[in-house]
């Protein structure tokens, strides 16, 4: 069984949308509890600056090089004979996620995403980080 349908099948993933799973914050919240899982927020750096999620790497959907900064991120993580690695995607509402959860999906990554974005997690009194 692959780690989403795993994860979704411990966790009752809300959605399955375009090859990722978009998840509660209590989902989301639980999934990134696995520290193999590649956190990365996709909102602008000054989003970023004022509060994220902790252990999240921003790397902005909306740059040209968006997915090569992903590329290279996530070669630097590698580890020989790991597993491949989840990527937990968020942004500031759950739009910008998604879509770069599209993109990542079609580049052979699998993903998770936060549903509800960064403004969820925080109505939810999630912690953050700045």
């Amino acid at each position: 069984m692959g780690i989403l349908a795993m994860l979704c099948s411990l966790l009752g993933c809300s959605a399955q949308t375009d090859g990722f799973e978009s998840l509660s914050v209590e989902e989301y919240a639980k999934a990134i509890e696995d520290t193999t899982i590649v956190r990365l927020d996709v909102r602008t750096a000054e989003e970023y600056a004022e509060g994220h999620i902790a252990n999240a790497v921003n790397i902005d959907v909306l740059k040209e090089d968006f997915l090569e900064k992903v590329q290279a991120y996530i070669k630097s993580l590698h580890i020989e004979g790991e597993p491949e690695r989840v990527l937990a995607v968020n942004c500031r509402s759950g739009r910008r996620s998604k879509n770069a959860s599209r993109i990542l999906v079609k580049n052979g990554y699998k993903v998770i995403e936060l549903d509800a974005g960064y403004n969820g997690w925080v109505k939810k009194g999630m912690p953050v980080t700045k």
